[in-house]
C-alpha cells in the first residue's frame, strides 16, 4: 500500500465539524442548500450565531477538532466577531487539535483584504473561493455577484493575508460556455498559482430555478459538452496539482482535511441549519426551517429532523461508495469483493473503468465514478456459504 493511500485511509480517525452559515445576499438558481435571503432576516444574524454557540454546547463532549469547515450559504457575510463566537464555542467544547484546518467558503465580492486578515488573526487558515467562472457572461448566467475582476483580487487578498491554502472553486458547463471560455478560466485559475482546486459539472436540483427554468423550456447541460471540459480541465492543469479526488486537485499537503475524512466515512459533527453530521455510527440531519431551528435551540433542543444507524453490510457499502471518489481508491472488504465479483463489477474491470490494486478498488475513469457507486449501492449482502 502506498504511503497515499494509508493517509487516506487515516482521515477516518480524525474527527470534524462542519458549521452550516445559511445567508446569501440571493440564491443561485441551482442551489438546492438550505439558504436564508440576508437581505429578508439581515436582524436575524446574530441571534442565528447565539443559536449556533448554543447548539454547540448542546453537543456532548468529543476529542479536539482536527478540521472545522464553515460553509453555506455564504460564510464570508458574517462579521469577524460573529465568526470568533462560533470557533470559540467549537474550542470550548472540543478543543481544536494543533494544525487543525480551520476552513471557510467566500463569495468574491464579500472576500475584501481586510476582511481575510481578519479571520486569518483568528485562526481560519484555508479559504474556499466560489470563483465558479472568470467569464462574465458565465457569472451572470449562474446568478452570481462577482465579476471577473472581484475573482482575481479575492485570490491576491488571501495571499496577502497570509492564506497557504486557498482554495479556487469552479463550475464547467453552463448553457453557453464555450469550450474556449472554459479553458480561459482553468488557465486563469492556474495563472493564480492557487494550492487547491475544485471543478464540478454543473447539475440540475429539483426545485431549484434552474429546474424550472429547463422545465420552461431553456436548455439543459450537455452530457458531452461536461466530458470534453472534465478532460480538458485535466490535460490543462499543472503536474504540481495532484489529482486526489474526481473534482479536486491540490499540492501535495495542501487536500482538505475536512473532505478526506468525510470520503474516508470519518466522524464530523454538524451544525445549523439542515446541517448533517456522523457520530458513533449515526447519521443525523438538523431541520431546514430556519423558524424551527431557532426555536429549537432556544427551547434547548437538539433541532434534529432525521437520524440513521446504518447496519454493517449497508455501512461497508457506504464505505466504498464514498471512498471510490478518491483517486487512491478504497480498501474492497466485503462490499468492493461483491462488486469486482458481480456481473457488473466483471464488465467495469474488462472496459478497464476499475481496477484492484493490492486490495484497493481503484476507478480509473473518473468520469464514469458515478456509475460504478451506482452498482455499489445496488449490490445485495452476499450470502455466508
Amino acid at each position: 500500500m502506498s504511503d497515499r493511500s494509508v493517509a487516506v485511509d487515516e482521515a477516518a480517525g480524525e474527527r470534524a465539524a462542519y458549521i452550516h452559515i445559511p445567508f446569501c445576499h440571493r440564491r443561485c438558481p441551482y442551489c438546492d442548500f438550505a439558504v436564508v435571503d440576508l437581505e429578508e432576516e439581515p436582524a436575524v444574524v446574530d441571534r442565528y450565531v447565539d443559536a449556533l454557540a448554543t447548539e454547540i454546547a448542546l453537543e456532548p463532549e468529543w476529542a479536539p477538532l482536527h478540521a472545522i469547515n464553515l460553509g453555506g450559504g455564504t460564510p464570508s457575510v458574517l462579521a469577524a466577531g460573529q465568526i470568533e463566537r462560533v470557533l470559540e464555542a467549537l474550542s470550548a467544547r472540543f478543543g481544536i487539535a494543533p494544525g487543525a484546518e480551520v476552513s471557510i467558503e467566500a463569495n468574491p465580492e464579500d472576500w475584501t483584504r481586510s476582511h481575510a486578515a481578519s479571520l486569518r488573526r483568528l485562526g481560519v487558515n484555508r479559504v474556499s473561493l466560489g470563483v465558479q467562472s472568470f467569464d462574465g457572461d458565465v457569472l451572470r448566467s449562474l446568478g452570481r455577484n462577482h465579476d471577473p475582476r472581484m475573482a482575481v483580487a479575492a485570490v491576491e487578498n488571501s495571499s496577502s493575508a497570509g492564506y497557504e491554502n486557498v482554495n479556487v472553486d469552479l463550475i464547467f458547463g453552463t448553457p453557453g460556455e464555450s469550450v474556449a471560455s472554459w479553458c480561459e478560466t482553468v488557465a486563469t485559475a492556474v495563472q493564480l498559482d492557487a494550492r487547491h482546486l475544485s471543478a464540478y459539472a454543473l447539475t440540475v436540483e429539483r426545485g431549484t430555478a434552474l429546474s424550472r427554468a429547463i422545465r420552461a423550456g431553456s436548455p439543459a447541460p450537455d452530457e458531452d459538452d461536461l466530458a470534453d471540459k472534465y478532460e480538458e480541465l485535466v490535460d490543462m492543469l499543472p503536474s504540481r496539482l495532484i489529482h486526489y479526488e474526481v473534482s479536486n486537485w491540490a499540492e501535495a499537503g495542501s487536500e482538505c482535511r475536512y473532505n478526506l475524512t468525510t470520503w474516508a466515512q470519518g466522524e464530523y459533527l454538524g451544525f445549523g441549519l439542515g446541517a448533517h453530521g456522523h457520530r458513533d455510527g449515526v447519521r443525523r440531519r438538523n431541520v431546514r426551517r430556519l423558524d424551527v431551528y431557532l426555536s429549537s435551540i432556544e427551547e434547548k433542543r437538539r433541532p434534529e429532523a432525521g437520524r440513521e444507524q446504518l447496519d454493517p453490510w449497508a455501512r461497508d457499502k457506504e464505505r466504498v461508495f464514498l471512498g471510490l471518489r478518491r483517486r487512491d481508491g478504497v480498501r474492497a472488504g466485503r462490499a468492493g469483493a461483491a462488486l469486482w465479483d458481480s456481473e457488473a463489477g466483471r464488465r467495469f474491470a474488462r472496459a478497464g473503468v476499475v481496477d484492484l490494486v493490492a486490495g484497493r478498488l481503484v476507478v480509473l475513469e473518473p468520469l464514469l465514478t458515478d456509475a460504478v457507486a451506482r452498482e455499489v449501492l445496488a449490490l445485495a449482502e452476499p450470502q455466508a456459504g
